[in-house]
């Protein structure tokens, strides 16, 4: 099978569909794939590295597109990089294409595209292990991020997270009991920060509980407590999800209106289209906007900005599906692997999953 790894084409995106290992287990196997040059600089893997296990560097996006029967990416195409796809050919990647333009999904259906999104690769017992994966770093890295813009010079209420002797420390809530969730009250806890987990399954808010010692406070997430939550933390993390869905609308306009001044907000399912009814994409280099008096975190790639991290992490998850449909073919891995035909959201000019084909003919 000829693979394409391409350089990622979206503003400080630098995580890469591949590594330099990947690429040696794939060419011993007998396979080629074409390396777009410098596509894993950003993450710390140069030309060299990838030459060294096999690879063959090509000089542009459009050449590694091309040659092509299977495309490792990290995130969506651009409408650029559409242009460059051809008919039939394979496509992988946190895709998230509920969020996306109608126009984008109808492209990859007019070419026929089999798409192949990480964040719906889903194993028997529901869980999500491609996804899971930037959930970790997402949510480990959240508690730092707030520290940041909690910092008045970022429009921040100038609080300290852990607080100080004499003052207590901050507030701060998570909507949604999840990966990300989990390990972003992780994340806070260990700074001291005062967490309250909120979620509507009780069976994951007990596993809280024992997991934190009792020391983590938990909560229903209906709307009440999710309001009289808003009203009282200096910092709420969004991270609901729906599998392959648009993001629930959970925090509303007048939740936001009535938060601290300065307090801040980081809505982790923007990638679905948000859960904040005022959240609006950001990107890793204009990563917050001030609305209602409230700082709003919303980068639909946020792990982008720990490449080495984040794909050697994805990559690890991804790795057993790429090389099963390598060594097989499409067809049988899907035979061979239930968890992969959940991944499959677009084939044969047909959306497969029924969550984006809602979230399409919603669209205008």
């Amino acid at each position: 099978m000829n693979i394409g790894i391409p350089k990622e084409r979206r503003d400080l995106e630098m995580r890469v569909g591949l590594t330099p290992h990947g690429v040696g287990l794939l060419t011993r196997a007998g396979h080629t794939c074409y390396v777009e040059r410098g596509a894993g600089e950003g993450a710390g893997f140069d030309d060299y590295d990838y030459e060294r296990g096999g690879g063959r560097i090509v000089y542009s996006g459009e050449e590694a597109y091309r040659r092509a029967d299977m495309i490792l990416k990290a995130v969506r195409p651009t409408q650029q990089e559409l242009e460059w796809l051809s008919e039939g050919q394979i496509l992988c990647g946190f895709l998230h294409l509920a969020a996306a333009r109608k126009e984008t999904v109808h492209t990859l259906l007019e070419k026929q595209i089999t798409a192949i999104a990480y964040e719906t690769v889903q194993k028997k017992d529901g869980s999500l292990p491609i996804l899971s994966t930037m959930s970790e770093v997402a949510g480990r890295m959240a508690a730092q991020l707030a520290a940041t813009f909690l910092q008045s010079n970022w429009g921040g209420r100038g609080v300290l997270l852990s607080g100080v002797p004499g003052i207590p420390a901050a507030r701060v809530a998570i909507i949604g009991a999840g990966v990300l969730g989990t390990n972003a009250a992780r994340a806070f806890f260990g700074l001291g920060a005062d967490v309250l987990i909120l979620d509507r399954n009780i069976d994951k808010l007990r596993q809280i509980d024992e997991q934190f010692g009792g020391r983590v406070a938990t909560m229903v997430s209906y709307d009440f407590n999710i309001a009289r939550a808003a009203r009282t933390v200096e910092v709420l993390i969004a991270s609901a999800l729906v599998p392959g869905a648009r993001a629930p609308l959970l925090v509303t306009r007048e939740m936001v209106r009535s938060m601290k001044r300065g307090a801040v907000i980081m809505d982790f399912s923007i990638d679905q289209g948000g859960c904040v009814e005022s959240s609006r994409p950001t990107t890793l280099r204009d990563p917050v906007f001030v609305e209602e008096g409230v700082v709003h975190f919303c980068v639909p790639n946020a792990p982008g900005v720990l490449p080495r991290t984040s794909t050697h992490s994805f990559n690890n998850a991804a790795w057993p599906y790429l090389r099963h449909i390598a060594q097989v073919g499409l067809e049988q891995a899907l035979a061979d692997m239930p968890g992969l035909q959940r991944g499959i959201v677009l084939q044969d000019g047909q959306i497969k999953n029924e969550a984006l084909a809602a979230a399409y003919e919603a669209k205008a």
